[in-house]
């Protein structure tokens, strides 16, 4: 399997891990030392080698940063891990920090109230993160080599796997046209050339892939990119020998050792985007000017043939869905755990023959642990399938014609009433998103509001994004447009983005339900106003469970959506499927016209003659 279950990290190993910084702390006289989640980067996936958050505090979320001071710890991390992060960390080492709503900047003057010196390596944080920090008074910021590199013994390899070539065909645009493009881009920027940390921003421009890290098809790497086309790529050369004729003589191969040099010696202007931009690449140099990545719209802008190829990947997928469904509707056990969920899932989606890895690790929480937004199961925190509860699973593959991500909540024999309330009032948020039509120039901030509105009418929200956008055969979380209230980034045609609401109770239960969709234009009726509009073409196809709907919550617009996507769903995945799966598929996507009450346990209970 791509996934598995070992416990990655313990709250016991913090306290002499911790004890061993201090002292290493003591050597450089250093008063606090920056451990953060991110690599050289900055992606959300790291390689062992670079798991120093996880090795230093046992926490394993994907965005958070830990600082060590002499006499106390804190992790800094935002809504999504307050249950992951009580319970991966030993309370006594760390305190937990609600970030981003305080910063760094806000919390170390009284962390260091006479001030103090703060070490960081240069490489694993970027300009933006360190500006921020310059100006607070006493506080000296001081570079440094890692220092859980130091003192970790047991250090993994960095990883050196071959990059393979990404077809023309799919990719929509060769690499030279790529490269031909976004250097006309830097040079009308004013720039001689543009420096780039970003795997995912390096494979799409090369039309190459990679396996230095799980989940995303990427070769860890860097780049300078000039405005004449050409590139000069840094990594290990053993990962690009068998790309070598498909680069060309146009990219130009550095080891890593020189990517200090290569940039002390570039001349001219040379770009660089201090959200992503290591603080050691930025000093090394001569002219730097900030400039957006002029790689990260265009790679978001997905082409006719990106868009093609994804939804053939999308239809592959949801026929595995649906025989997954299948299974956990009518062959699961009193004795399912968690794990045979994830195992079966993965399963029926290697039975297609097609899929290269899983886009992240798979998310299937029952009862309580639904409500965890990041959950990962392992062989500790494995459980049976709840009763009377619902089941979380969120999930995704990747294809080399495109990369899935699909959420889905079941019920789990009759929930309360309570939970197919609030389950009817995500679906409402995710049809309005779904349903969406907007003018050119809108962003994700205008539209998370559709989403939350069921939500924020019974005093309820969720504490993380609408959607984020997603690439092909590349990141599953992929910037920079998103559906949520921080982004400001217009939302155009070609935008691959998941749409998925959520409400979580702690120690209880979770709902979420996601599709992807893509931006398209939207045709003008007759009668509409002469100007452009967007809307959303939804591009994955699995029914959404309607045991758990509470129908006449549900507005005539809203029922006919649901029935018209489920008879979406039908058409395109029951070709797809064997008899009795079709069977089974068409049943659940039937018209809501007549569908029952759901059997929640408050009907179970009147039915029985209970009070």
């Amino acid at each position: 399997m791509f996934q598995n279950f070992d416990v990655t990290a313990r709250p016991e190993a913090a306290p002499p891990r911790v004890a061993r910084l201090r002292a290493w702390m003591a050597g450089q006289s250093l008063d606090a030392f920056l451990v953060p989640r991110a690599d050289a980067w900055q992606g959300e996936y790291v390689a062992p080698c670079d798991e120093r958050l996880a090795w230093i505090s046992g926490f394993t979320g994907s965005a958070g940063f830990a600082v060590i001071l002499t006499d106390r710890a804190a992790i800094f991390t935002d809504g999504r891990y307050k249950v992951q992060v009580a319970a991966q960390t030993d309370p006594d080492t760390f305190e937990t920090v609600d970030w981003p709503a305080t910063t760094l900047a806000d919390w170390l003057p009284d962390a260091l109230p006479s001030g103090g010196r703060v070490g960081f390596d240069p490489m694993l944080h970027t300009v933006r993160e360190i500006a921020r920090l310059r100006d607070l008074d006493g506080i000296e910021l001081v570079s440094f080599p890692n220092g859980v590199d130091a003192i970790r013994e047991d250090r993994p390899a960095p990883p050196a796997a071959p990059m393979r070539a990404y077809p023309d065909e799919l990719a929509g645009r060769t690499a030279a046209e790529k490269r031909a493009r976004i250097g006309a881009a830097i040079e009308a920027a004013g720039a001689a050339q543009f420096v780039t940390n970003q795997p995912d921003a390096i494979a799409w421009l090369l039309n190459v892939r990679g396996g230095d890290i799980a989940r995303t098809p990427v070769a860890q790497a860097f780049a300078v990119i000039h405005a004449d086309g050409s590139v000069d790529l840094v990594c290990d050369p053993v990962k690009t020998g068998p790309v070598a004729d498909h680069l060309g003589p146009d990219v130009r191969v550095t080891s890593p050792d020189g990517l200090i040099p290569l940039l002390e010696n570039l001349t001219g202007p040379t770009g660089f985007d201090p959200a992503a931009c290591p603080v050691a690449m930025h000093t090394a140099l001569r002219e730097p000017v900030e400039m957006t990545d002029p790689v990260a719209l265009p790679k978001a802008r997905k082409t006719e043939a990106e868009i093609a190829a994804t939804r053939e990947a999308h239809l592959r997928d949801g026929a595995a869905m649906v025989r997954f469904l299948r299974w956990l509707d009518t062959a699961r056990t009193p004795e399912t755990t968690e794990i045979d969920v994830v195992r079966t899932l993965e399963g029926f989606r290697r039975d297609t023959g097609a899929l290269h890895d899983i886009s992240f690790d798979t998310i299937a929480g029952s009862g309580p642990h639904g409500a965890i937004v990041h959950y990962r199961v392992n062989q500790e925190t494995n459980r049976v399938l709840d009763t009377d509860s619902v089941l979380l699973v969120d999930s995704g593959g990747q294809y080399e014609d495109g990369t899935t991500d699909v959420t889905r909540t079941i019920p789990l024999g009759a929930p309360p009433r309570e939970i197919a309330h609030a389950f009817t009032r995500v679906l409402q948020g995710m049809i309005a998103v779904s349903r969406a039509r907007f003018p050119k120039g809108v962003a994700g901030a205008h539209l998370d509001a559709l989403a939350r509105a069921p939500l924020w009418a019974e005093h309820r929200d969720y504490d993380h994004g609408t959607g984020h956008g997603v690439g092909v055969y590349l990141g599953v979380h992929e910037g920079p447009a998103r559906i949520s209230r921080a982004s400001q980034i217009p939302l155009e045609p070609g935008m691959i983005l998941s749409n998925e609401p959520g409400y979580y109770r702690a120690g209880e239960y979770g709902i979420r339900i996601e599709n992807l969709v893509v931006v398209t234009e939207a045709e003008r009726p007759e009668g509409g106003d002469d100007r452009d509009m967007r809307a959303f073409e939804t591009l994955t196809f699995v029914p959404i469970d309607r045991r758990l709907i509470l129908v006449d919550l549900l507005s005539p617009d809203e029922r006919a959506w649901l029935d018209a996507y489920h008879a979406e769903v039908a058409r395109r995945i029951g070709p797809r499927l064997d008899p009795e799966d079709r069977a089974w598929l068409e049943r659940v996507c039937a018209p809501l016209r007549g569908f029952p009450v759901p059997d929640t346990e408050d009907r179970v209970r009147a039915k029985r003659g209970e009070t």
